[in-house]
């Protein structure tokens, strides 16, 4: 596991990554890390590894495009000092573009959003020991879904910027492509956005995945 002993991993993106979190800190008891992913990794890191002690901060917030982080990114990244750092961001910059069409401003286009994803990483890449990429995705089968096609034009950014970075780079839209094999769109998003917790538990298990969990540690 690529995790050492009293390592802090800060996770930030949209609403998917706050489901709910505690403001501002989240981090803590009662549910502070909110009820998605964040929470899973948190759960699966103590019960299996519990010697490491890590150290897990939810700094999502629902609504966010890429260019909100870059706004919060000083205060809700650079100085919490995390030794991880895990972003996933873009499901905003995408769907403004097909569900509010006409307030252009909204809207988060691949130039800007590569421009500025690559920004924030080389600020942080210097400050962490670490970085995972995420890619945003939509949970529509068909390809050819407009809204889908987009969403797979910003991950392959996201892949690009991780190769050209030498960042850890988890494919979310692959993770959840071998389940919707399975099973409808709307068993695990009703909106093809927002998971349920099976959806979740995708995310919670690919970017631990990442990072060489192992699950039958004994």
């Amino acid at each position: 596991m690529l995790l050492k002993k009293g390592q802090k991993l800060l996770f930030i993106g949209d609403s998917i990554t706050d489901c709910d979190r505690v403001k501002p800190d989240g981090e803590g008891l009662f549910g502070a890390l909110g009820r998605g992913y964040v929470s899973l990794v948190d759960g699966m890191l103590q019960a299996i590894y519990p010697e490491l002690g890590i150290r897990v901060v939810n700094t999502g917030l629902s609504g966010n495009t890429v260019v909100d982080l870059d706004k919060r990114w000083q205060e809700d990244v650079i100085d919490r000092k995390p030794d991880w750092l895990s972003i996933m961001i873009g499901t905003n910059d995408v769907w403004r573009q097909y569900d509010t069409p006409f307030i252009k401003e909204w809207h988060v286009y691949k130039d800007q959003y590569q421009t500025t994803l690559r920004k924030l990483i080389e600020q942080s890449k210097p400050l962490v020991e670490g970085i995972v990429l995420m890619t945003p995705f939509f949970l529509e089968v068909n390809r050819s879904d407009a809204m889908r096609n987009t969403m797979d034009d910003y991950g392959a950014i996201v892949k690009q910027i991780a190769e050209e970075y030498g960042t850890y780079f988890v494919d979310t839209q692959a993770a959840f492509d071998v389940v919707l094999k399975e099973l409808y769109s709307a068993t695990l998003a009703w909106d093809r956005v927002h998971p349920s917790q099976a959806g979740h538990v995708v995310l919670a298990k690919a970017f631990l995945d990442k990072l060489g969990f192992q699950w039958n540690r004994g």
